[in-house]
């Protein structure tokens, strides 16, 4: 097998400053975990052909933080490196890199949290803060409707600009139009600074040639096969779909965006309100878009639940679990809002479906959602690095 320069009298199970590594400030343990599993990797090079992983590995002899951040979020975790690596559990050298790399990206959604301080809060307590912020407004605009008329939470409203008897157009826009700013600026900020270390070299993201082919590979999910026909599983193990699964996720979030874009433009240039006739676009686009935010979340948490035990990283599964969470229950108070809408039920429901929307909103920049973020850039530098045809 081929070997690196720094691999050479590497010694797998030294302690990460006498194997070789080189020492990186600010370093944690999980990414010196890595650089440790990265040279073991480069030593044996039997999973270069799998995914963008290796090739990128390969073109290293050093692993500072900003390119194992940038490895780690190339990763895909389908596992197929796990299952072809003669090293991984339980032999000594324990080279397990789904797993080690699940861990390293967690962390970079903590290193590079805008702003600091809420970073480690979501981090242990995603799940929680995500259900009682969604619980607070929701309480706080049904709470706020009773208190100054009963019969508008309670009473059936019908025909355009029922939805603002509950809650005044102006005042829903200030208030989630602020969180979802919050969530651009915050996603941008983190963005930003992963950028600023994965790829200290000047123009990658304006090449246009690698721009194009991480579009494609992202569209695509390129990546999420390890060379296989599906998500890679244990081949005794029934697949994951996690790639289709993927895709209901994330074309359904594109398509209710695409809903609540064109609802603004009947709103503030042709002076039309909601709620629109279910054959308006808006209404199509939404229900395709809340079908594929049902089907989507739900395949993901089971592919998580069924996932190797080996591979997770069950520390952080609640940030994983919130955001899907949240993704599904604003898909289902949305579509029972339509069916509802005029209804008695109107009133309790659309105050649940926008406390969970300014809470999808607010914890966005803090977990799962930023992975997309994160792995498009390192799609964008990989396609980069190997010529824009990866």
């Amino acid at each position: 097998m081929p070997a690196t320069d720094q691999a050479k009298d590497f010694d797998p199970l030294a302690k990460p400053e006498k194997a070789g590594l080189s020492a990186v400030p600010g370093g944690t343990e999980t990414l010196t975990e890595l650089g440790r599993l990265m040279t073991v990797c480069n030593s044996c090079r039997y999973c270069e052909g799998l995914c963008a992983v290796f090739p990128a590995m390969i073109a290293r002899r050093d692993f500072p933080d900003g390119d194992l951040n940038y490895l780690a979020n190339l990763c895909h975790g389908c596992g197929a490196c796990f299952y072809d690596c003669q090293f991984s559990p339980p032999h000594e050298f324990d080279v397990n890199v789904p797993k080690v790399m699940a861990r390293v990206r967690a962390e970079s959604y903590q290193a590079y949290a805008w702003p600091r301080m809420f970073s480690g809060l979501f981090a242990r307590n995603g799940l929680v803060v995500s259900i009682i912020s969604a619980f607070s407004v929701a309480l706080f605009i049904g709470g706020f409707a009773a208190w100054n008329d009963p019969a508008i939470l309670y009473g059936t409203h019908t025909g355009p600009g029922a939805f603002y008897k509950l809650m005044p157009h102006n005042a829903m826009v200030v208030l989630f139009g602020a969180v979802f700013l919050y969530a651009i600026l915050a996603t941008f900020m983190g963005a930003r600074a992963f950028w600023k270390e994965a790829d200290p070299s000047p123009g990658t993201l304006s090449d246009g040639k690698s721009f194009w082919q991480a579009m494609k590979d992202a569209s695509k999910l390129r990546y999420l096969d390890g060379g296989g026909g599906d998500c890679l599983a244990d081949e005794d193990d029934v697949p994951d779909h996690r790639r289709l699964y993927h895709h209901f996720t994330f074309y359904g979030f594109l398509l209710c965006f695409a809903s609540t874009s064109v609802a603004t433009l009947y709103h503030y240039f042709w002076g039309r309100e909601a709620p629109y006739p279910w054959w308006d676009l808006p209404v199509v686009l939404g229900t395709l878009g809340g079908i594929g935010l049902l089907i989507g979340p739900v395949g993901l948490l089971r592919a998580k639940w069924i996932r190797d035990p080996d591979m997770q990283d069950k520390d952080r599964f609640g940030m994983d679990v919130a955001f899907l969470l949240m993704l599904f229950l604003t898909s289902l108070t949305g579509l029972l809002l339509l069916f509802l809408r005029d209804t008695p039920a109107m009133g309790a429901l659309l105050a649940i479906h926008l406390g969970v929307v300014f809470s999808l909103f607010f914890t966005m920049p803090y977990g799962k959602f930023v992975h997309g973020i994160y792995r498009f850039m390192a799609l964008v530098r990989y396609a980069r690095e190997s010529g824009g045809s990866a």
